[in-house]
């Protein structure tokens, strides 16, 4: 009788063949698993950057359509800017004094007006400076960039980033050991207020906040030298404005933010013994000014023959304003940079009482509108079409003048420029700057 056939060898193979089957599905199923982990991953970081690059930040939805004011995003000012070996050697040659015994500055809001002049005067004595800037939408970006290619001409360098921006501060102050910072970033303007009152918190209180809360942290702790505004005296009616005067009647949201600026000064001064000086700034005007200020913009419309309104108040008095020429505002910062005592705490903590001061800077000599306009025709050579109006409730004030003695007597700052001059030398900047070749008188005079 024939045996039956072995299966055994068989059986065995096939059984190892399947094995083998699953093992290799097994890895197929894993690597095709971290393929598109990888994937999702990519297209992940793309979007999130595609979004950071093209929408504006959620909080400026109470922006006026048309009239976003652009900045920054935090994810790629401290993931971008904050980085790099080549970045980081930018930062610390920028803020390196070439004076002995000079500054190490850091200017925030430096690609603005007064930014920009302060930074290149500082420079220009041997201090180090680094700027901060966010190069917002709120006017021309365009003239925020020029004003950078001149900085970038003196060998200031500007970081692209915001005050909000905490990893990127404290990024900075790991880098540079700041002796003072001058802060002159903030979102300016009474009237916008009105459109965009979210924009004024965020800036002037809570990116005020955060760099306090840095630099109180910082070793060495720097003085601090701040912008605060005219504006703080709002319904205030006693003349020449004195640092003794009350400030409790804000008549604008921005007026409001600058005054809780003066009141953070005072809690970051006595909890942590941070040195700090606020400069009350009246109408501060000149070359590479603001274009939402009344001067640049009735030079624009009267060179180009559009009609100007011309404020007065309610009870037909003519609005005036202590207009004050940019180089002695500079000049009164850099003074209260100089005097400005050395912060006392150290890891967060006060040891000792540490300065406190508040002045006023402005030119003691206030001019009516009016008188700005004529003024505007003398040196353009163009008459103005006027329209006389009623100051709109927008929180504008009708009137300010200055009293200075106390910066006077304490870094002996004194304003030197009339009006008139000061606006020959802006209107000389002007038509250069816009390339226009008007009428104007005394467009080749030196200045």
């Amino acid at each position: 009788m024939a045996s039956p056939p072995d299966t055994s060898k068989t059986t065995k193979l096939e059984r190892y063949n399947s094995y083998i089957r699953r093992v290799n599905s097994t890895k197929l199923l894993a690597a095709s698993s971290k393929l598109l982990f990888r994937v999702t991953l990519l297209v992940a970081l793309v979007l999130i950057f595609f979004f950071t690059f093209n929408y504006p930040p959620l909080s400026d939805n109470a922006t006026p359509a048309g009239h976003h004011v652009h900045t920054t995003s935090h994810l790629l000012s401290s993931a971008f800017y904050g980085s790099g070996a080549g970045w980081e050697k930018e930062v610390r040659r920028s803020s390196t004094p070439r004076r002995p015994n000079g500054f190490s500055v850091l200017v925030t809001g430096a690609g603005g007006f007064v930014g920009t002049h302060c930074s290149l005067a500082l420079k220009k004595r041997g201090d180090g400076v680094l700027g901060l800037d966010n190069f917002n939408s709120y006017y021309d970006p365009s003239l925020k960039r020029a004003r950078q290619k001149v900085l970038k001409q003196h060998e200031i360098f500007i970081v692209e980033g915001d005050l909000n921006d905490g990893e990127l501060l404290a990024k900075l102050f790991d880098i540079v050991p700041f002796t003072h910072v001058l802060h002159l970033a903030a979102q300016a303007g009474v009237r916008y207020a009105m459109e965009n009152p979210q924009s004024y918190v965020r800036s002037n209180i809570a990116g005020y906040v955060n760099l306090l809360e840095v630099a109180k942290n910082a070793d060495p702790q720097p003085a601090i030298v701040w912008a605060s505004s005219s504006s703080v005296y709002g319904l205030n009616t006693e003349n020449p404005f004195s640092e003794s005067h009350r400030t409790d009647q804000p008549a604008s949201l921005y007026a409001a933010t600058k005054k809780a600026g003066e009141e953070i000064a005072h809690t970051y001064n006595h909890i942590y013994g941070l040195s700090i000086t606020g400069l009350r700034f009246f109408t501060v005007y000149g070359p590479w000014g603001r274009p939402d200020m009344a001067y640049f913009f009735f030079t624009k419309d009267i060179l180009q023959g559009k009609p100007i309104n011309v404020y007065q108040t309610h009870d037909n008095k003519e609005v005036a304003r202590d207009f004050t020429y940019i180089d002695d505002i500079v000049k009164g910062c850099l003074g209260a940079l100089d005097t400005a005592e050395k912060s006392t705490g150290k890891g967060g903590k006060k040891r000792g009482p540490a300065q406190l001061r508040i002045y006023n800077l402005g030119n003691t000599s206030p001019v009516t509108v009016g008188k700005l306009v004529s003024i505007l025709e003398s040196q353009l050579n163009v008459k103005a079409k006027k329209h006389v109006i009623k100051m709109p409730r927008n929180g504008d004030v009708p009137y300010t003048h200055a009293n200075v003695s106390l910066a006077y007597k304490d870094f002996g700052y004194k304003p030197t420029t009339d009006l008139s001059t000061g606006l020959r030398k802006f209107v000389k900047w002007y038509v250069s700057y816009y390339g226009i070749q008007p009428r104007v008188k005394g467009s080749n005079d030196s200045a």
